[in-house]
């Protein structure tokens, strides 16, 4: 009986935290949707790389929700004994735990398939906003600045983008002397061909690759978080009267 005072405590505890979590997530994500430039003009540098690919505010705002949901369905099952809210809290946990292994798994044996996807996703937009919608232009310029590379395969993307049409240029970053030096000098398509930088997509993989064991770990340390969640909420629920 102790044991499974203490396990429940534990829960709610652990939920509440969840919860807050949730709390937190959907006020960024609304604050990013509301003024995505003030937030990256604070947080644009310390960012996370990947996140620069999808729209960020609408992200957080899913997952704020998703948490949110997780956290209250936790606590709330754990502090009413109620199973109906621990069953509906491990089987969204469960769903939450195949997707993510689903997903590493597509990522590591189907990274080119991966690519293409995203490059029917990516490059349009960047063709359709880059130049012309202010916040979409400068998570692309901290991306690039960031990972030292140039759109998501290459310069090529920037053709026929808005920038492009105003400036017959290409974005300073897709040309390496003009992300060194001081000099403010016209990045043709010819020295863009010329220098060659990489798509941010290929440099994103060489980062993560480089960055295996720490990658790894963040994901093992969530997997296993996760699967703890789900086994204490199956025990609550098979000690339940």
């Amino acid at each position: 009986m102790q044991c499974f005072s203490f396990i429940k405590t534990m829960m709610i505890l652990f939920n509440l935290l969840i919860f807050l979590c949730g709390v937190a997530l959907l006020a960024v994500g609304i604050w990013v949707s509301i003024d995505g430039a003030s937030f990256l003009k604070i947080f644009g540098p310390l960012s996370s790389s990947a996140m620069q690919f999808v729209n960020v505010g609408y992200f957080l705002i899913a997952a704020g929700v998703v948490v949110f949901a997780l956290g209250f369905l936790g606590c709330y099952g754990a502090k009413t004994e109620s199973k109906c809210a621990l069953m509906t809290f491990f089987f969204i946990l469960l769903l939450i735990f195949i997707a993510e292994v689903a997903a590493a798994v597509v990522a590591l044996v189907y990274t080119t398939m991966a690519e293409h996807f995203l490059t029917l996703l990516v490059v349009p937009a960047i063709k359709k906003d880059y130049g012309s919608q202010e916040d979409f232009t400068q998570v692309w310029n901290t991306t690039m600045k960031g990972l030292k590379c140039c759109g998501f395969t290459n310069y090529t993307d920037f053709e026929d983008s808005p920038y492009f049409k105003e400036n017959s240029a290409f974005p300073p970053f897709c040309c390496n002397d003009n992300v060194t030096n001081t000099a403010n000098e016209t990045c043709t398509k010819q020295k863009a061909h010329d220098q060659k930088v990489e798509g941010c997509f290929n440099q994103l993989l060489y980062d993560i690759r480089t960055n295996a064991v720490t990658v790894g770990g963040v994901a093992a340390g969530i997997g296993g978080l996760e699967l703890a969640a789900m086994i204490v909420s199956m025990y609550l629920y098979c000690n339940l009267q």
